[in-house]
């Protein structure tokens, strides 16, 4: 017979015995006996909903009318701001009879819109630079395309929201800055 007591006993089983608490299962089968590994039922969670392009444009419609608001302007709190917009954007005629969304979606939402605007607008900017003569708007628009996917491995996908934002003063200093003319 074995003089080692540890030979035929695991690692889990090692560690247990040189602890105090030897009542509490510590990392075995025996602390799952009693648990339920059933999925979640749908009930306890809503569906996830997509946000259409008239949605895009509504919260980005309410977030340009709450930034400009001269009466609250930048002395609020981001909780406080964010639930102004959530109001604005429910209480939107465009959006009559669909579900209500909450603040947090919708700043979740608009920094997405954010980030991949800015993107587009930098590789607006870089496509406008190497506009040759005799090409349009349009043969603009396409190489910016092309510059995203190029740089971001992703179609763009908002530009409806670009087309919102490009003229707003924020997204108009990214022409402004390289190229000096006004948007």
């Amino acid at each position: 017979m074995d003089s080692n007591p540890y030979v035929n006993i695991n690692f889990v089983d090692l560690l247990q015995s040189q602890q105090d608490t030897s009542s509490i299962p510590f990392l075995t089968t025996q602390a799952t006996e009693g648990i339920n590994f059933q999925q979640e039922t749908s009930s306890g969670r809503k569906e996830r909903r997509t946000w259409s392009p008239t949605d895009d444009i509504v919260l980005i419609s309410s977030w340009l009318n709450m930034r400009k608001d001269p009466l609250v302007g930048n002395e609020q709190r981001s909780i406080a701001f964010w639930k102004r917009i959530a109001a604005y954007f429910a209480a939107s005629p465009k959006l009559a009879g669909s579900e209500k969304r909450e603040s947090s979606h919708c700043k979740q939402r608009w920094h997405r819109i954010n980030d991949l605007v800015s993107k587009f607008c930098g590789a607006y900017e870089a496509a406008t630079i190497e506009k040759s003569s005799g090409q349009n708007e349009n043969d603009v628009l396409k190489l910016a395309h092309e510059i995203f996917f190029t740089n971001y491995k992703k179609k763009f996908t908002l530009e409806h929201a670009w087309k919102e934002l490009r003229n707003d003063q924020k997204w108009c200093d990214f022409s402004t800055a390289k190229t000096g003319s006004a948007c």
